[in-house]
């Protein structure tokens, strides 16, 4: 597999090919840098859960964060029904 066919995966956990920002060219996908965080905040689209995750250098939140999940989460689409789904398989030990 190269690299162009290996799916993109955010900090959020969201598929880069779902999201609004990456699908219109705003966001470049999410390369985890800094320059990426500093990027999204000069079009107004600021990402705190990137800007965190590179702050304590993890890849995937939910995969490599203890606080997971937390209010960095709340009030972005589709967040509530997702983030209920990984408090239940947390709390079923999955």
């Amino acid at each position: 597999m190269n690299n162009n066919s290996k799916t993109k995966v955010g900090a959020c956990g969201i598929c880069c090919s779902t999201c609004g920002l990456y699908l219109k060219g705003i966001c470049p996908g999410c390369n985890k840098t800094k320059e990426g965080v500093e990027f999204l905040k000069s079009i107004n689209a600021n990402c705190p859960v990137l800007e965190c995750a590179i702050g304590k250098g993890m890849d995937v939140c939910s995969k490599d964060c203890h606080e997971f999940p937390c209010s960095k989460f709340e009030g972005w689409p589709l967040t509530k029904e997702w983030l209920e789904m990984y408090k239940g398989r947390l709390k079923d030990g999955k």
